[in-house]
């Protein structure tokens, strides 16, 4: 036996070509970074670090499958015959998590239900109209790239499935491009959370850029207060769900799982919130992050389809980002100037981090001016509008 095949990690590296190698190195180096990034929270370190973690290592594992192939032991994403699916869930070691709640939208449920618990609809009724105008013009970067992916020859669905990335709701992304576009949901799934991360980076200075300084530190002046009980907060998810499960059944699994968390929350079951917190809202974005990672390998990601992915990803973002601004302008002027227009990039449903961005930027600014509340209440709402946006897409698309 020759070194070659005694360390398969590096000899496998000899055996394909030269730009899959290539490719790997980078990826191995790139998962290392995304650890560090991480680990100085300079990157949202929930999802970097075991996403870098899965990168580095399914990039280094490879192994000699027989005399032909190569691959890895960690999962295979395009297993579907059911003899080979039975081998894989005995063999690769994230097979069963990744087939039994990553393919079939499972985890992204399950990150809804903890997003729900989380979630505090006093900012939402307090403010709605101003949540979800703001919400709605965040999501421009969705009705932007539909028909550019389209014009650069990707299917409709597919085009749908990358332009939900500018909603900014990565679970949903990954549920939408499940439905839609399952040939390149891996690929989707694996931009969308990785721009999302990237977003804790770039959004400030997007804001910095499109709202000036005494802008950006204004204070919102408030002309009432509201105190929104318990109960209504659980009349509101219970109605809400039922009404958008009647308009949009396609989507039910994702509004049943945030409504059925914020109605757990508002009913103050203490072992229940507790569960979805703390257990299934860090433990499947843990999986899903280490998932993520692991189908970084470099012959997926260098397919010649992912590309367009990448670059309309990160479009649709960047178009939301400014769409939110653009929103935040309109409240500004409808208000008569008594508004932050920064709040406007909150509409991008990132919960909590776009809110949090906003906030940081408005701070430093002017370190008296406080939106918190009013940047929470459009995160919120654009967690609603891109489930529903999406929901919307998933059922016109059935019918094309």
């Amino acid at each position: 036996m020759d070194l070659m095949h005694l360390f398969q990690g590096f000899g496998t590296l000899f055996m394909i070509d030269t730009k899959i190698a290539i490719a790997r190195i980078l990826f191995v180096l790139f998962g290392i970074l995304m650890v560090y990034l991480g680990a100085k929270n300079v990157l949202e370190p929930l999802i970097m670090i075991p996403l870098g973690f899965g990168m580095a290592a399914v990039n280094a594992g490879v192994l000699i499958m027989d005399a032909q192939t190569t691959g890895t032991i960690f999962l295979d994403p395009m297993v579907s015959d059911t003899d080979g699916l039975m081998s894989a869930l005995q063999i690769n070691f994230l097979q069963p998590i990744y087939t039994f709640t990553f393919s079939n939208g499972l985890i992204a449920c399950l990150i809804f239900m903890g997003i729900g618990v989380i979630t505090d609809l006093s900012f939402l009724l307090s403010y709605p109209f101003t949540s979800m105008l703001l919400a709605m013009f965040a999501e421009l970067g969705t009705f932007i790239v539909l028909p550019l992916g389209i014009a650069m020859g990707l299917t409709p669905g597919q085009a749908a499935a990358v332009s939900t990335i500018g909603g900014a709701d990565a679970p949903m992304v990954l549920f939408a491009s499940l439905q839609m576009a399952p040939e390149l949901f891996v690929a989707i799934t694996v931009v969308a959370y990785l721009y999302l991360s990237l977003a804790y980076a770039g959004y400030p200075f997007l804001l910095r850029l499109l709202v000036p300084k005494e802008l950006r530190g204004s204070i919102v002046k408030v002309t009432k207060r509201s105190n929104v009980t318990s109960r209504e907060k659980l009349i509101f998810a219970i109605v809400a769900c039922t009404l958008l499960c009647f308009l949009i059944p396609i989507a039910a699994p994702l509004f049943s799982s945030l409504f059925l968390g914020i109605a757990i929350r508002e009913s103050g079951v203490t072992k229940y919130i507790k569960l979805l917190e703390d257990v299934l809202l860090y433990g499947s974005s843990f999986f899903l992050a280490l998932l993520l990672g692991t189908l970084c390998e470099a012959k997926i990601l260098l397919d010649p389809q992912v590309l367009p992915i990448v670059v309309l990803g990160m479009l649709s973002l960047l178009i939301s980002g400014v769409g939110g601004i653009i929103g935040g302008y309109v409240v500004y002027f409808i208000n008569r100037k008594n508004f932050n227009p920064a709040i406007g990039m909150a509409g991008v449903s990132c919960v909590p981090t776009t809110a949090k961005i906003v906030q940081a930027e408005v701070a430093k600014a002017n370190r008296r001016s406080m939106v918190l509340q009013y940047a929470m209440g459009a995160s919120i709402s654009g967690v609603i509008t891109s489930a529903v946006i999406a929901g919307i897409l998933i059922t016109v698309h059935q019918f094309i």
